[in-house]
């Protein structure tokens, strides 16, 4: 038995070597994602290699063997000091002071070691020194589980993914270290089966070293952390673990003999087992988290940390800055530790639609996103919603319209944020589920709830700006303006002197000619000029005709034949009542615009369809595209245009015919991918219900 037990042990350490020297030179390749403690785990590997080596040529009580147990630990909690380096804190004099004292601890051990050797016959004296061993062995296993508690607790959510293997396997050595110490200490022998078990732990700290670093390393951030308070705390556990060890270390040294051995080996592989599993519980971790904000802080929130964090995104300024609603999307965002967000704004029709998207690309929203009921119940009730309790149908008091099909579909989308300006719906921010979900809660909703208010008076002071902006346009259009009337008072001048001029020659078959000429051109020039003007005024929609909608778009078609190809499908008879006129020049700018964003090769679609009493036509494009950024703030306002030059009214020109006709222009748009605009016309016997309803109801108020 004892020589298979001694061939097991044999393997184990070679293992033990082997897989540190293996990690060891795979930590050294070099590669710019190792991190800062890349070395240092490196050199604590292989010398933790060359400790097994030196176990299996000289055996546990060798003195090399013990000297390079020391120099192992050392460089362990050199590998700790780095890791606090990836957010600052090894500048910290209080960790460094810390480390130096556990490194002076070690060579301590060294010291002992040295002092024994001239008395390596005597038994007494060993007995001696045995109990300073074990007491300094104490010490610095307890000083570095408080570190890695602190290493960890400080950690923000998204960080602690890739620190939790790390901390797992320091945490099972050094605990492995304290038990060995204590029963060492208490029981005042050598347990040599627990020495020569220090091997698992070791082989357990090189595995959980390797699923941490052949991990895609997240980017380690830092959030503020209250760590002198959970540094108490963690003192407090490990002074209540000592404790409980000592008695039952003692129970263990009453039992004595071999039973005892068993009851030592069967004692520290709970424990490390239980360190196993609390270490890397992010859901008891939580819990703690939640126990000590609540009985030991006022709030769960660092609310000044909070605060600096937000004016500091939303200050930003620069070339490298994120645009003003991206921010805003960030800033509620990094308060729940959500990798991305979308912003949602009201659509001039009603509802709410898609304006910014915040690393979130993947997900799918529809042109109408939130419908007009649904602002009405935020607008009333400003409620924070968590989309998790209404798929578990734990809320049930939240209306349909406030919780689209889209979003509940969507399971990475988590809560929606309400921006509420003076009763007033100006966005909501959808949220992305954090790496670690939890329920939200009061807390959370107030914070939520004061962050949205903020970011509602930056959207409502950016739209401000946007309105005095387009008031000065339009200034500047009137002063264009002034330019068309000199060129009115131009042509009515020269009409002027061809009525004098007709008094004297009139009689001349060459003037008459000219003059003719000359009325012509003015009538054109003056016809032309009060269309353009007169699509504009409140008499536009008097010349309505009713028309087949598929011979305009084959005219149109045809039109640009030989320009550019343009396609036509599902072409359904449909009759509609139209100004002809204004449709063809609505359709007009959308095809030319199509056209002009698109390739060569690539043809514009023309589709057209009839359903529920409407004429639906759709201009696609698989050009550039647009962002939704510019479609909602720019495309249908006037002045701003994309084209050298250009006026910027042709879309809002588009527009404004289609409802000036009672109908609908809706555009949806993808950057990379194209753009379709969807037009929506009454068909000819719906128009005339609708006019007939209007007057009845203006008959019934009269």
């Amino acid at each position: 038995m004892h020589t298979l037990w001694s061939f097991i042990a044999l393997l184990l350490y070679l293992l033990c070597a082997g897989s540190a020297l293996a990690l060891a030179g795979w930590l050294l390749t070099p590669r710019k994602d190792r991190g800062p403690a890349a070395r240092a785990e490196a050199t604590a590997l292989i010398l933790t290699a060359g400790w097994a080596l030196s176990f299996i040529g000289l055996g546990t009580s060798a003195t090399g063997t013990a000297v390079l147990l020391s120099f192992a630990n050392i460089a362990w909690f050199w590998g700790l000091y780095r890791f606090f380096a990836h957010d600052g804190r090894d500048r910290i004099g209080a960790i460094r002071s810390v480390l130096l004292v556990l490194a002076f601890v070690e060579l301590l051990q060294i010291a002992l070691l040295a002092l024994q050797l001239p008395y390596s016959g005597s038994a007494s004296i060993a007995q001696s020194f045995l109990g300073f061993e074990a007491t300094l062995r104490a010490l610095a296993s307890i000083g570095g589980l408080v570190l890695v508690h602190n290493l960890y607790a400080g950690a923000s959510n998204a960080a602690r993914e890739p620190l939790r293997w790390p901390a797992a396997g320091l945490t099972v050595l050094w605990l492995y270290d304290l038990n060995t110490a204590t029963v060492t200490y208490l029981s005042g022998t050598h347990p040599d089966t627990l020495q020569m078990l220090r091997v698992v732990p070791a082989i357990a700290t090189t595995a959980l070293l390797a699923i941490g670093s052949l991990r895609d390393g997240a980017n380690l951030r830092f959030g503020p952390s209250r760590y002198v308070a959970f540094r108490s705390f963690s003192l407090l556990i490990i002074g209540g673990y000592l404790l409980a060890m000592v008695l039952v270390a003692q129970g263990l040294a009453y039992a004595g003999g071999e039973f005892a051995r068993l009851m030592q080996l069967g004692f520290i592989a709970l424990a490390a087992a239980a360190a196993l599993l609390v270490m890397p519980s992010s859901r008891l971790r939580g819990w703690l988290r939640v126990i000590l904000s609540k009985h030991l802080f006022q709030h769960r929130y660092d609310y000044r940390a909070e605060w600096l964090r937000f004016t500091d995104t939303m200050g930003r300024a620069g070339p490298g800055a994120l645009p003003l609603r991206e921010r805003i999307v960030q800033a509620v965002a990094d308060v729940t530790d959500s990798p991305s967000g979308l912003l949602l704004v009201p659509r001039e029709d009603g509802g709410l639609t898609l304006d910014t998207r915040w690393q979130w690309s993947q997900v799918e929203v529809p042109t109408e996103a939130l419908s007009t009921a649904g602002v009405r119940f935020f607008e009333a009730s400003r409620f924070i919603i968590d989309l998790d309790d209404l798929r578990a149908g734990r809320v049930e008091a939240i209306p349909a319209a406030a919780h689209p099909s889209w979003l509940m579909d969507e399971l990475s989308a988590w809560a929606m944020v309400p921006l509420v300006h003076y009763d007033r719906l100006v966005g909501i921010v959808v949220l992305a589920r954090p790496p670690i979900t939890r329920r939200l809660d009061w807390e959370d909703f107030d914070l939520l709830g004061v962050v949205g208010r903020q970011l509602a008076s930056y959207l409502a002071e950016q739209a401000s700006q946007d309105a005095l902006g387009e008031a000065l346009r339009f200034d500047e259009f009137n002063r264009r303006i002034a330019f068309v009337m000199h060129d009115i008072k131009n042509l009515a001048s020269q009409l002027s002197l061809l009525a004098r001029n007709t008094e004297r020659h009139a009689d001349k078959p060459e003037f008459r000619a000219d003059m003719l000429i000359t009325l012509r051109n003015s009538a054109d020039k003056l016809q032309a000029l009060l269309a353009r003007l007169g699509r504009y005024g409140a008499q536009g929609n008097e010349a309505l005709q009713t028309i087949a909608i598929e011979d305009v778009i084959a005219r149109l078609a045809e039109r640009y034949r030989g320009q550019h190809e343009v396609a036509l499908i599902d072409l359904t008879p449909c009759m509609v009542r139209v100004d002809r006129e204004g449709l063809e020049q609505a359709l007009v700018h959308l095809v030319q615009n199509a056209i002009e964003a698109s390739d060569e090769l690539s043809p514009v679609i023309l589709r057209q369809s009839c359903e529920e009493g409407r004429a639906v036509l759709e201009i696609i494009d698989s050009g550039c595209g647009m962002s939704a950024e510019f479609v909602r703030t720019r495309l249908f306002k006037p002045f701003h245009s994309s084209k050298p030059g250009g006026f910027g009214i042709g879309a809002f020109e588009a527009r404004e015919l289609i409802r000036g006709m009672g109908g609908q222009l809706d555009v949806e748009s993808r950057e990379g991918l194209g753009t379709r605009f969807r037009i929506v016309l009454p068909l000819a016997g719906t128009v005339e219900q609708l006019r007939s309803l209007k007057t009845t109801k203006t008959e019934v108020a009269q």
